[in-house]
């Protein structure tokens, strides 16, 4: 087996839900000191509620260039339950019935792995710079939680976006993320029920008036959970709901939160309840041009590996939003995962070893730049 997949294989038998990726951190720490790397752990941890920090790691340059780093979360969905990764026909899947965690895994590994070569076969390169986040499946809070002032390099990127290794993110969306609680009156729901007022009610109701889902190529919104109620004999007096919109049209997404609001207001007014919302920004978005130096640096590389450039724009945020928020250049890449958050979440082996090379062809690239 290759050293990627070896690594592979070990990181996803490691459970490392938000804010428990002390495993996969110590893993991480071990593999690149065993490379000679000083790895910096960072404070975040306590501050963000995880087990684990952010990892820092910087191998000085020893060619003229431009300097790059490279970003992976250590985090995934919460698996439902054991992670049994197997190779079948050269295609890593889970045997345990949940999630097999190539979202980041195996960018984890891919830039572990590339760093191995650098190290091992000396290849000359003009800086290079690993950041390993914490809780990025739950707002990107690692990401948010480091201080980017730290970073020598001014471009960067991310492996997280599932799809075919060549497609070349050019931008994410803006988001807005909503709890919405509805209040009510509670009443014995048998013996009383006109004296209640559902908050359920209210709720089910602001929903089924709600445009959720895809709502255009660039906009979509979602409502994800709903809490409410404390027994089945009961009106309940509480529900609360949360829910996100996102879009690249900074214009769309401000009257997309709009609607989801006034539904909710309306819904209450039509059941005598109270309604009161907590609105906040997710993350911003952002855009590149092809002829931006991180895109122009990626399509080099990937025809270098022998990838043939494609474009895309994505649904999701990224550790890339936080960077570009924050001025410093970030490009996300796909890198082969597929169906990830589902339990028929795979990678091809080929794929995890292909993510090595490119990483490397963007190191040679960087260095002729």
């Amino acid at each position: 087996m290759s050293g990627a997949l070896d690594l592979f294989l070990d990181l996803a038998a490691l459970p490392s839900p938000p804010g428990q990726e002390r495993a996969v951190a110590d893993r991480v720490i071990s593999e690149l000191r065993g490379l000679g790397l000083d790895v910096d752990e960072d404070a975040a941890g306590a501050d963000i509620g995880s087990t684990a920090g952010n990892l820092y790691a910087r191998l000085e340059p020893t060619a003229e260039g431009t300097p790059l780093f490279f970003c992976a979360h250590m985090d995934t969905v919460p698996p439902t339950g054991p992670i049994e990764p197997v190779v079948e026909d050269g295609v890593v899947r889970n045997a345990g019935g949940t999630i097999l965690g190539a979202d980041n895994k195996s960018a984890v590994v891919a830039m572990v792995e590339a760093a191995r070569r650098v190290v091992m076969e000396r290849v000359p390169h003009a800086g290079l710079e690993l950041l390993f986040t914490p809780k990025e499946e739950v707002g990107l809070r690692g990401a948010q939680a480091f201080d980017c002032s730290r970073l020598a390099a001014r471009v960067g990127y991310v492996y997280d976006q599932a799809g075919p290794i060549g497609e070349v993110v050019l931008g994410a969306p803006n988001s807005m993320i909503m709890k919405i609680t509805f209040a009510g009156q509670s009443a014995h729901a048998g013996m009383a029920p006109e004296e209640g007022r559902s908050a359920i009610a209210a709720a089910a109701r602001a929903i089924a008036d709600m445009r959720l889902g895809r709502i255009d190529e660039e906009t979509s919104a979602n409502v994800g959970t709903i809490q409410g109620g404390v027994a089945r004999n009961i009106v309940p007096d509480t529900c609360v709901l949360s829910g996100e919109a996102r879009s690249h049209d900074e214009a769309k997404l401000a009257d997309l939160v709009q609607e989801m609001l006034d539904a909710c207001s309306f819904a209450a007014s039509l059941t005598g309840c109270d309604v009161e919302a907590e609105v906040e920004r997710g993350f911003h978005g952002y855009r590149f041009a092809k002829g931006d130096e991180p895109v122009r640096l990626a399509e080099a590389a990937l025809r270098r590996a022998g990838r043939e450039p494609t474009y895309a724009l994505s649904g999701g945020g990224a550790d890339a939003n936080v960077f570009n928020t924050r001025g410093i250049a970030c490009l996300n890449l796909a890198n082969g995962m597929a169906e990830i958050h589902t339990p028929q979440e795979h990678i091809a082996v080929a794929d995890l070893d292909g993510m090595v090379d490119v990483t490397l062809a963007l190191l040679v690239e960087a260095r002729a730049a």
